[in-house]
């Protein structure tokens, strides 16, 4: 294995297209049963059983509903922009299973002798000694995040439809809001590690030393601004059925319609990875058990997080919803920036 293609070993590109798989099968199959799971969760919450019918305890219920998607009849509404139409579920779905190619989900394999780091876009140099990975990888994620709101747009515009457009401009307000709070909530993160690489900031929070527990301010206000910039309970206010019959998805239907539904929760798996590795310690946890599998775990918890606030709370009026974002969290991130930067000037160093 010690050919070279284009100046790195054939053992990469082995390892490279095995993580992409690895990954991929991982996200899909979580948001195959993050479904069934958040209506096991959110039912026995609420006193109910949820799916039960399907397979053992509702087990083949994703399967189900996903062969329904399927072969549902395709209706493309006769005065909308078909082009823009067929687009919108791609553009918002794409962006969600991409930004997992920066986030580190484990220590390092050996293939044929070969050092590989368990993130997409990383790899070691031949001696094994340093590894090269995209050094601005959270501006990527941010980036990713920012395109997949264009595709909620453009399925509420293209619908030609009132309910959708008023849901595609609402998700484009929220998503401004929150993601200026989010994005100045993570500075102070880059403060502590002095990198935008996520390789860098995991590495940084071995020992037990994470982040939360030095910004715990910034944990909880990035969580919940990633809720809102994902549409999730209680901020899904661009889908809020009793308002808008089902916002920017009003006019979809078949496989169009579940690729939506596929983004929501493709995003929902990469918020809590991202907000694994920035604050708990990526894949960092006890040696008895491998590095992957502490991610998986610390991710699945957020996710039910998730899904417990959804079981909690009640959807937020349109106003409370700006209020939180502009006249709580972003002044509550600017003074923590304040505070981080005063705190590594006099005393970190």
């Amino acid at each position: 294995m010690d050919t070279l293609i284009l100046g790195l070993p054939v053992a990469y590109y082995i390892a490279m297209v095995a993580k992409v798989l690895v990954a991929f099968v991982f996200v899909l199959l979580t948001v195959a049963y993050a479904t069934y799971a958040e209506r096991k969760i959110i039912g026995h919450m609420q006193v109910r059983l949820g799916p039960m019918r399907t397979g053992w305890h509702g087990l083949l219920q994703p399967i189900a509903d996903g062969v329904k998607l399927f072969f549902k009849e395709e209706i493309i509404p006769s005065q909308s922009s078909k082009f823009a139409f067929l687009l919108a579920p791609l553009v918002a779905l794409i962006p969600a299973f991409i930004s997992f190619a920066v986030i580190p989900f484990g220590g390092n394999i050996t293939v044929f002798g070969y050092t590989v780091p368990l993130q997409i876009a990383a790899y070691y140099d031949q001696a094994g000694q340093q590894v090269f990975d995209i050094n601005v990888g959270v501006l990527y994620i941010l980036a990713m995040a920012s395109l997949g709101v264009y595709g909620v747009v453009l399925a509420g515009w293209a619908s030609n439809s009132k309910y959708s457009l008023l849901g595609g401009l609402r998700a484009a307000a929220q998503m401004v809001s929150y993601e200026l709070a989010a994005g100045l909530a993570i500075i102070a993160v880059f403060m502590l590690s002095e990198s935008l690489s996520l390789h860098k900031i995991v590495a940084d929070q071995a020992g037990g030393a994470w982040y939360v527990f030095k910004q715990p301010l910034a944990f909880v206000i990035f969580f919940i601004c990633s809720l809102a910039e994902i549409n999730r309970t209680p901020f899904d206010l661009p889908e809020a059925e009793t308002e808008l019959v089902s916002g920017f998805i009003t006019e979809y239907s078949s496989m169009k319609y579940a690729m939506f539904f596929m983004a929501e929760y493709a995003n929902m798996i990469t918020v809590c990875a991202v907000t694994t590795t920035l604050f708990l310690g990526g894949w960092h946890g006890p040696a008895f058990l491998p590095g992957w599998f502490w991610f998986v775990a610390k991710v699945y918890f957020l996710i039910f997080c998730c899904m417990w606030i959804r079981a909690t709370y009640p959807r937020y009026r349109y106003d409370q919803l700006m209020r939180l974002g502009w006249k709580v969290f972003l002044p509550l991130t600017l003074i923590n920036i304040v505070v981080t930067g005063i705190w590594v000037t006099l005393i970190n160093k």
